[in-house]
């Protein structure tokens, strides 16, 4: 599939080039910000992955449909605001379930959490378009937690930076790679 131009919301944190190719956007920095390349951080990893170029599809669900694929399969990234040791927490869970807030905080020891706005997001992540956040919390320094419903597929479907472009892998390797706490908190 053919390199497509992003559109869309965009912060204004960058001036972007609208001819430059998908792969470099997420190369830039401002100073002192975490910036983060899926692909890039996959293949340092050394594992094996697919990255799917298609139409904007803003939210996991809408994925899910624009790919043909499970809601089940695709999974969803969640911030979480937490007190105590965790100050956030990326929840990772199928794009067709919620997350029970009481059931992921007795995960982390019973913290009080609530749900991260986007500003929050936007704050934690600058390189990501708005709700295309990726299920990895710890190049963020952020604690990940992964729903055990997950691991019932070989596969799954997940945004990268953008709302155009996807990545699927291995469940495996995902929790290999991440090292998520796993256990039941989507309903």
């Amino acid at each position: 599939m053919p390199d497509t131009f992003l559109a869309g919301h965009r912060r204004m944190l960058w001036a972007l080039d609208l001819q430059q190719n998908i792969e470099d956007l997420s190369h830039r920095s401002i100073e002192g910000e975490i910036t983060m390349n899926v692909t890039e951080y996959l293949h340092e990893k050394q594992v094996n992955f697919e990255k799917i170029l298609h139409p904007n599809a803003y939210g996991a669900n809408r994925l899910a449909q624009t790919l043909g694929v499970s809601g089940h399969q695709v999974a969803k990234t969640v911030l979480l605001n937490a007190d105590g040791d965790y100050t956030s927490v990326v929840a990772v869970l199928p794009a067709d379930k919620s997350v029970d807030l009481r059931a992921a905080a007795q995960m982390l020891g019973d913290c009080k959490l609530t749900l991260a706005t986007e500003e929050q997001i936007s704050q934690h992540c600058p390189d990501c378009e708005v709700g295309a956040l990726p299920p990895f919390g710890s190049q963020y320094h952020m604690h990940t937690i992964m729903d055990a419903s997950l691991l019932e597929y070989e596969n799954i479907v997940f945004e990268g930076n953008t709302h155009h472009e996807a990545i699927q892998m291995t469940a495996s390797d995902f929790r290999m790679i991440e090292s998520p706490l796993v256990g039941h908190f989507a309903r």
